[in-house]
């Protein structure tokens, strides 16, 4: 805030207040100046508030947290407060502005230039890395468990609620997002959210799926293939293999997101499947599944050492099969470290 010239901050995104002060309630609003913090919330949260939140004072609202949080503000003599603008709607900035006095509801509230708090979150620390490797971890047990259980005839919501059992006995706070089993011919769909279809007694089954583990998500993706595959999907895999990992080694500090991209992209070209990959080659993750930065093309931002990525290629031919591999890697000074190291080679069930 010093650095950009800027007052006071309102952090209304939720886990932008966790990430800063704790706080994991679903109604928060807070405020921040360069002497003091007040975070706001309801009574329904009045204990939780008091022993998760660190560095700030809580405020119980009578009313509404964000119109009070804006009045604090207002009264701590700030001349003006920035916000996200990503991360506030229309409604909530007009509740904003009508929570302070006639005469400071212009120019009070200031759309901030970058995400401060989301920049802060792209770099984790050695807890926050801890955390996310434990996450990882659980997510690996949970495919090495759903193995036997990949089935013909099996449904592929079955399949998604066994891993969700899992997940959950393996201590998972839940799921970092909602599962996709994509069998056979929806194997093509990039997002093909599990249904009543029944696995095939031949093609790729393609699961994705995380946990959230100590407020922190995982990410993976592997893809498998029931009977004997033929050779163009053998060929079709090995190259999403290839990219995947030419993504993984082209991971280090100081590399442009579209450099890493680029990596994955070119392999597939040369195997000519790139009109194939219809989508970005990974993102952040943190206490929120997608955080910057994003693994596209052209895209400048560089990876510095504490972030956490994914790296997922795939390829979607559309009334045949489709095959994604992702993992979540942490980038280092040296290169990048693979956090989800289930095995990627094929696997024939």
């Amino acid at each position: 805030m010093k650095e950009s010239g800027i007052e006071s901050v309102l952090v209304t995104h939720l886990p932008d207040v966790r990430y800063l002060c704790g706080f994991t309630g679903s109604n928060a609003a807070l405020a921040v100046t360069a002497k003091r913090a007040a975070m706001f919330t309801d009574g329904r949260y009045t204990t939780q508030a008091r022993e998760e939140t660190e560095c700030a004072r809580v405020v119980i609202a009578k009313k509404s947290a964000l119109r009070e949080a804006c009045a604090w503000l207002e009264a701590s003599g700030a001349g003006s407060a920035h916000f996200d603008p990503g991360m506030t709607t229309v409604a909530s900035l007009d509740l904003m502005r009508d929570a302070l006095s006639k005469g400071k509801r212009r120019g009070f509230f200031q759309p901030l230039k970058r995400p401060i708090v989301a920049d802060l979150r792209m770099v984790k620390d050695a807890e926050e890395l801890l955390r996310m490797e434990e996450a990882a971890l659980v997510g690996c047990h949970l495919f090495s468990a759903v193995l036997p259980h990949l089935q013909p005839g099996v449904t592929e919501q079955e399949i998604a609620a066994d891993l969700e059992f899992f997940a959950r006995n393996l201590g998972a706070d839940g799921m970092s997002f909602e599962t996709i089993v994509a069998s056979g011919l929806r194997s093509a769909l990039p997002h093909g959210r599990a249904t009543a279809a029944k696995l095939p007694r031949r093609g790729f089954v393609t699961l994705d799926f995380g946990v959230i583990l100590k407020g922190y998500c995982s990410d993976m993706t592997r893809t498998v293939h029931l009977g004997k595959p033929g050779r163009e999907e053998q060929v079709a895999y090995d190259a999403v293999l290839e990219a995947q990992e030419a993504a993984v080694a082209a991971v280090k500090a100081g590399v442009t997101c579209g450099e890493v991209d680029e990596a994955a992209r070119s392999v597939l070209r040369k195997a000519r499947l790139a009109k194939y990959f219809t989508h970005s080659t990974g993102h952040g993750v943190g206490i929120e599944i997608h955080e910057m930065p994003r693994i596209a093309a052209a895209q400048e931002q560089r990876l510095a050492a504490g972030m956490v990525i994914t790296i997922e290629p795939g390829i979607y031919i559309e009334g045949k099969f489709g095959i994604r591999i992702e993992d979540m890697v942490a980038v280092t000074e040296s290169g990048g470290k693979i956090l989800t190291p289930a095995p990627k080679a094929m696997i024939q069930l």
